[in-house]
């Protein structure tokens, strides 16, 4: 090999590695990103109920859930949104599953909220006195104690064995009230610190069965610090009288804000 050739070709060598090592190589690494297969499951938290611009079904999967704009963002190589309004554990093992394989690289989930009777425990204490929603949220916390877990358990344990190359980051649910905020009616500050305490018990729950199945758990109590109800910027619907089963779910701001960021950094 002639040496202007020789130089020629050691020139290219080294642009290579120096475009690889500054990042010029970017088509590389969002071709590896695109390369995602992300299934997307749980309840209303993760359909996006609440956020608006729904897709028709029953399940009110919104294109401003979290799992949504992220793959709107991502381009991964295929999502499956299963997420489904009003699902516990059983609905996920029972008809979630599907878009799971030894493929799938990405799953996300939150799930257990309804399992512990989130829905009713609000409409007690919406509806009732503040006795009988300590009460009930109490028979919430002892199903946490003592049941959950176990639900919890058959879940994960159905998204490993049929995802079992995946990284699952489970999601957790905010704390609903800002204490000693500008609510000027509605629960006693008793019953909303009730609530904050339940929400609490419920994620340290999750975040144990989450860990100890090698899953990834995402708290979103951080992001929605001072966006709870109550707060001059609030992320979370109040009562919601024209549309009940939004009531106490995210808004578009609360999946961008408070979830997106939280699923991001836990990948």
């Amino acid at each position: 090999m002639k040496m202007s050739r020789l130089v020629a070709f050691s020139s290219s060598l080294l642009l290579g590695a120096a475009l690889a090592l500054t990042g010029a190589g970017v088509a590389n690494a969002d071709s590896s990103a695109a390369a995602v297969d992300y299934v997307a499951l749980g309840d209303s938290y993760s359909s996006g109920v609440g956020a608006g611009s729904y897709d028709g079904s029953s399940c009110k999967r919104s294109s401003r859930a979290y799992p949504a704009l992220w793959a709107a963002a991502n381009s991964p190589s295929s999502f499956a949104f299963a997420a489904c309004s009003g699902a516990r554990t059983n609905d996920v093992t029972g008809s979630q599953l599907g878009g799971l394989n030894a493929s799938t690289d990405l799953v996300s989930i939150s799930i257990g909220g309804n399992d512990a009777g989130f829905a009713d425990v609000m409409t007690t204490c919406v509806l009732q006195s503040e006795a009988t929603c300590l009460n009930r949220i109490a028979t919430a916390r002892a199903y946490v104690d003592s049941t959950l877990p176990g639900r919890l358990d058959s879940v994960y344990s159905a998204i490993r064995s049929k995802a079992p190359s995946a990284q699952v980051v489970v999601l957790g649910y905010p704390r609903f009230y800002q204490l000693g905020g500008g609510c000027i009616a509605g629960l006693s500050e008793k019953e909303r610190a009730a609530i904050n305490g339940a929400s609490d018990h419920l994620n340290t729950a999750t975040a144990k069965r989450a860990a100890d199945h090698g899953f990834t758990f995402g708290d979103v109590r951080t992001t929605f610090t001072g966006h709870e109800i109550c707060s001059n910027s609030s992320w979370l619907h109040s009562v919601n009288w024209l549309n009940i089963g939004e009531s106490y779910h995210p808004t578009a701001a609360g999946q961008s804000g408070g979830y997106l960021p939280v699923f991001k950094s836990a990948l």
